[in-house]
């Protein structure tokens, strides 16, 4: 119910190599201990967006046959990570020498990565598709953001105060999934392929406001709602431990903000 359709394991001759690098950089990184603050999270949101524009490009059939299965999902995501992760190592060994802050060398590594795989995207495609609908599904998601990080700041300050901007992050990544795929579904005609996902669209379209205002914008209260509920239940767990809290909590944000970002970029080149 939770899994998208063609959620599938690759073949053993890349799966074992995928979980022993995996493996071996997480232990890496457990062993370096570094900090996680809301500057470390911001620093990964490059990486989270990479990840969706590498699996926009299994889309797109724009990979070697034979490689094509190692940007299906959940391996794309498991690449990314692996990346992400050797790149924050390098950055605290540069760190410790002094000559750049591990956060710098993540977001500008991760920029760079997003930059062209977007770009190869864009270039796959011949150009750009719609261009109106997937940006104001970011301007819409950047306003609710905004007034929803603002009321829960006004009724709950602790929650905001202590989540911080990865709590805010979490708000806007399941947001920007929330809309985006509403608008996609509802305008653009995209179809859903996690079936609790499409069962909460169908049940949307299914209600009397369908006629006038579309089916998507139940899918969108939800995420939104869903974020909130995230971001509170989180506030004891990141204020008792914030270096484990504040990273789970950014697994949190990027499972919004990579679909989300997914959206976005396929809907802009097709």
């Amino acid at each position: 119910m939770v899994l998208p359709e063609g959620f599938a394991l690759p073949p053993a001759q890349f799966l074992v190599p995928l979980v022993v690098a995996a493996v071996a950089v997480a232990a890496a990184l457990w062993s370096a201990d570094p900090p996680v603050t809301d500057r470390t999270v911001l620093a990964f949101v490059p990486w989270m967006v990479f990840g969706s524009s590498l699996h926009v490009l299994h889309r797109l059939d724009a990979y070697p046959e034979d490689l094509a299965v190692l940007f299906g999902t959940p391996s794309v995501y498991v690449i990314t990570g692996i990346a992400a992760g050797a790149v924050w190592l390098g950055g605290i060994a540069l760190e410790r020498t002094g000559a750049a802050s591990s956060e710098s060398l993540v977001a500008a590594v991760g920029t760079l990565g997003f930059v062209g795989a977007a770009a190869t995207a864009v270039s796959v495609q011949g150009g750009f598709g719609n261009v109106f609908w997937p940006l104001l599904s970011v301007v819409l998601t950047v306003l609710v953001t905004a007034g929803v990080w603002a009321a829960l700041g006004r009724r709950y300050e602790r929650v905001a105060a202590v989540t911080g901007a990865t709590g805010a992050l979490v708000v806007f990544g399941h947001t920007l999934d929330g809309i985006s795929t509403a608008i996609g579904f509802d305008v653009l005609g995209a179809s859903e392929e996690v079936p609790l996902s499409l069962l909460i669209l169908e049940a949307g379209h299914a209600l009397p406001t369908a006629d006038y205002i579309g089916g998507g914008w139940l899918f969108a209260v939800v995420k939104v709602a869903l974020a909130v509920v995230i971001v509170g239940l989180f506030r004891a767990y990141v204020e008792d431990a914030p270096r484990q809290g504040r990273a789970l909590l950014a697994l949190l944000a990027a499972v919004g903000l990579g679909p989300g970002a997914h959206n976005v970029l396929l809907f802009l080149v097709t």
